[in-house]
């Protein structure tokens, strides 16, 4: 059985936490071909990995002597940490840094069959290999040692852990506004629809149909259409021209209410499209690094505007190179 003080444990999270840094780096660097600081955080630490370690060592200390009991806690234990860390940082975040929705027997995208096997081997390899001789290391060093080295360790990974939960906050805000843009956006290209539905009526309350009308609209599409935000853009626009050709076949009478519509619906519209783009240039160090540092993470709630996001760091960085 482990028996091992508390800042034994923390030192050991520190110390798998910096190991499977080297190793997910190293392996997205090498299939990306291109030098890559992997991980939620900016320093050389992987929380999930430590936290994984610290996983299996604690569900097969009953275990230690039977390698298939062994495997099996490992398996469970570990995806088990997998699967409620990934939903954890989807619900607050937004954002999926990992996903295996395209693997096969996955549940949900967040855990599948083939990591949950490998969490297994990987247990059986930590406890068996790995562990033996770094706890060797670690018991080997002094009290003083071992707390001074933790406290400094401690310091400097929950300033980076405050950074990048910052980061990953402000990158979540920033989508939500683009979509709160887009869907004002399409607000405004119903009530479009419905000025012009209601521009060939006779009506002697134009702006009390005109609301009544775009209400009923607006409950239709509210109930999850999904609309690309270039479709959104061009609709806009020809409805606008559409309009504004009506006016002018319209009676006078019509022409001021009509007009003063048109003109308050093209502000907001022009607000919005400045607000998204606005949004899509991230300027903030930390979150273009967190963003360039997960290369596969993706937003299934804001899939359009995420991938807006990347598509702006990458011209960026292509015009950064050409000008170099």
């Amino acid at each position: 059985m482990y028996s091992y003080s508390m800042m034994q444990w923390l030192f050991f999270f520190y110390v798998y936490c910096f190991a499977g840094w080297c190793i997910e780096s190293a392996y997205v660097s090498i299939k990306d071909r291109k030098l890559t600081n992997r991980g939620f955080m900016r320093g050389p630490f992987l929380p999930l990995y430590g936290s994984g370690a610290i996983m299996m060592l604690v569900v097969s200390m009953p275990f230690r002597e039977h390698i298939v009991l062994t495997y099996i806690a490992g398996c469970i234990g570990a995806t088990a940490l997998e699967y409620v860390t990934g939903v954890a940082m989807e619900a607050l975040f937004k954002i999926r840094y990992w996903d295996y929705s395209d693997k096969p027997l996955n549940f949900q995208g967040h855990i599948c069959l083939g990591s949950t096997l490998a969490w297994g081997f990987l247990t059986i390899l930590m406890t068996q290999a790995v562990h033996i001789p770094v706890e060797s290391m670690v018991l080997s060093m002094s009290d003083r040692v071992l707390t001074v080295l933790t406290y400094m360790l401690s310091v400097g990974i929950a300033a980076d852990f405050a950074l990048s939960f910052k980061a990953a906050i402000d990158i979540r805000n920033v989508l939500v506004k683009m979509e709160q843009a887009k869907r004002e956006m399409l607000h405004i290209q119903k009530r479009l629809d419905v000025i012009i539905a209601l521009a060939g009526q006779e009506m002697t309350n134009y702006k009390a149909a005109l609301t009544e009308s775009v209400n009923s609209a607006v409950g239709e599409w509210a109930e999850g259409m999904t609309v690309r935000i270039e479709d959104v853009k061009s609709g806009i626009e020809s409805k606008l021209e559409t309009a504004r050709n009506i006016v002018l076949t319209r009676p006078a009478e019509y022409l001021g209410e009509i007009r003063e519509e048109l003109l308050e619906l093209k502000t907001r519209y022009a607000v919005h499209v400045a607000d998204r783009n606005r949004l899509g240039k991230v300027k903030d160090f930390f979150q273009r690094d967190m963003i360039r540092s997960n290369p596969d993470m993706i937003s299934p709630k804001y899939r359009e505007a995420f991938e807006e996001l990347k598509r702006g760091m990458r011209k960026r960085q292509d015009k950064r190179d050409k000008d170099e």
